[in-house]
């Protein structure tokens, strides 16, 4: 089952068919003590809505932050080490990868976040910006894994390849963050030969595109909420995207108008325009 926001209601999709949710929240969702249960409930009495939903996506986040994992796969750390060898951070890199403690990091509050189907933006004081497809999780107030989305964790290469230390400039900034299209709401964990695929189009025509599965992550994803919860508390829940296994090429940037599309087996695919 799958979660949709539009700005009239909550939708939920089974077996292709949407349902309308009553007077509810996400947040109120997140926080259900049997989320699965009770939207298996609201199927079984309701019925379906013709509504186009899918024409009017918002991301499907109300209160709850957004945070990050870095580092999680072995050509993500390839990379920050290749960005950032001038600036000496190669073995700051290497230890993070294999360090017990996960790389966490704040990325974004709800009302940054881009939505299916609107903008993300680049910094106009960075000359080497790439998206991050990333399986993102959906965590409710009690540290539990309760869904995944798609997420994208737009990123600032050269200025984080300056200095580590300048990450929060590279990563978080006005829709730096997007989710979508919807929550997948699942009780068990993705299985690892999931598929996360990204597409980038310029003028109508692919630019790059890459993929990877979930077999190359490293971290397990309980693991990284359990150290994201240490001495932290989410009243609405929260998300944490995993990281990003795929890396365009170095002599890649971003531009303006490209079309970001990532694509996570069994959740959706989230489009996005570059402002």
């Amino acid at each position: 089952m799958i979660l949709y926001r539009t700005a009239e209601a909550l939708f939920v999709e089974h077996d292709g068919k949407a349902y309308r949710l009553g007077e509810t929240s996400l947040d109120a969702l997140i926080a259900h003590d049997d989320l699965h249960g009770y939207l298996w409930a609201q199927t079984a009495k309701s019925t379906p809505s013709n509504e186009p939903i899918h024409e009017k996506l918002l991301a499907p986040i109300e209160n709850q932050e957004v945070w990050a994992s870095g580092v999680t796969y072995y050509s993500s750390r390839r990379a920050r080490i290749a960005e950032s060898k001038d600036a000496g951070g190669g073995d700051f890199y290497d230890r993070v990868y294999t360090a017990e403690r996960p790389e966490l990091f704040f990325k974004a509050v709800a009302h940054k976040v881009a939505g299916p189907n609107s903008h993300v933006k680049i910094r106009h004081d960075a000359t080497w910006s790439v998206p991050e497809p990333e399986l993102t999780l959906v965590i409710n107030p009690r540290g539990q894994i309760i869904g995944y989305t798609v997420g994208n964790d737009m990123s600032s290469r050269d200025i984080e390849g300056t200095n580590p230390l300048y990450l929060p400039q590279a990563k978080v900034y006005d829709r730096s963050c997007a989710l979508g299209p919807g929550l997948l709401i699942r009780n068990s964990p993705m299985p690892t030969t999931t598929q996360i695929k990204l597409d980038i189009l310029r003028a109508n025509h692919s630019e790059f595109s890459g993929s990877t599965t979930l077999a190359e992550l490293k971290r397990n994803p309980a693991t990284l909420v359990e150290y994201l919860f240490r001495d932290h508390t989410f009243r609405y829940g929260c998300f944490l995207l995993t990281g990003t296994g795929i890396v365009p090429p170095d002599s890649f940037t971003l531009q303006s108008k490209d079309e970001i599309r990532i694509t996570i087996e069994g959740i959706g695919t989230l489009a996005n325009t570059v402002e």
